[in-house]
């Protein structure tokens, strides 16, 4: 896999020669007929150093999906007032992986949590058990930047930016509203999730060791340009307001 190297940096790639516009973001006529669309991680208006936005070049705007309808509401919860807390130290066996077949959205349930989307504050720990690949499916949380760690079994994360490889030991961080799927590396994948409803996250400050701390910006790879051009029938979900 090859990626670029840096976290919070400016990047620029392309999946094929010249397909990245010179000297402006949205010329009338984009190289190879593609559509220019802005994705915004802040307010536009945002200072420059907390502004965050990427210039996509698309095959098919984003736009270009049916209706949303609400799906069934499975094992993902976002009121966590409604159960009381305990002061008991609590402990849990490993989750058991799924014995029918069940992707990485299937395989979600959430474990604790605090705050939420429409505050915009606080975090849900999830945890993901599955055994196949998205197919034909596609996920993007409006609510929250997900970091997802797996425990056991590598993933393949196809997003809208490009194409990461996620092994135990590792963590993918997927910016709120970035569209993606997960395959699988091996034949079975859990892990954890953590879903971030506040800012951003950002690299702790140095600390008493200064240049030499532990989470360097080095340390973090951004994914390379990549397309699939290809028709057929597919499933956008959307979490958005604790709700797929």
């Amino acid at each position: 896999m090859n990626y670029q190297s840096g976290f919070g940096n400016e990047f620029s790639s392309e999946a094929l020669p010249g397909a990245l516009p010179q000297g402006q973001n949205s010329p009338q006529r984009v190289p190879y007929g593609l559509h220019a669309e802005q994705f915004s991680g802040t307010a536009f208006t945002a200072p420059r150093h907390l502004n965050r936005r990427t210039w996509m070049y698309r095959i098919r705007p984003a736009a270009v999906h049916a209706p949303f309808a609400p799906l069934p509401e499975g094992r993902l919860h976002n009121r966590f007032d409604e159960v009381p807390a305990t002061p008991n130290q609590l402990r849990w066996d490993p989750y058991p992986l799924p014995s029918a077949p069940t992707d990485f959205i299937d395989g979600l349930f959430t474990l604790a949590g605090n705050g939420g989307a429409a505050a915009q504050t606080g975090i849900a720990i999830h945890l993901y058990a599955c055994n196949r690949a998205m197919h034909g499916r596609f996920f993007y949380n409006a609510d929250a930047e997900l970091l997802i760690v797996p425990q056991q079994g590598r993933l393949r994360i196809a997003t809208e930016l490009g194409v990461l490889e996620v092994a135990p030991l590792e963590i993918a961080l997927i910016p709120r509203g970035v569209r993606f799927r997960v395959e699988l590396l091996h034949a079975e994948a859990r892990g954890y999730v953590a879903e971030n409803f506040g800012a951003p996250m950002r690299l702790p400050e140095l600390g008493p060791i200064g240049a030499n701390a532990l989470a360097n910006a080095r340390d973090f790879l951004a994914p390379v340009a990549a397309y699939e051009d290809i028709e057929g029938d597919f499933a956008l979900i959307a979490k958005f307001q604790g709700r797929l």
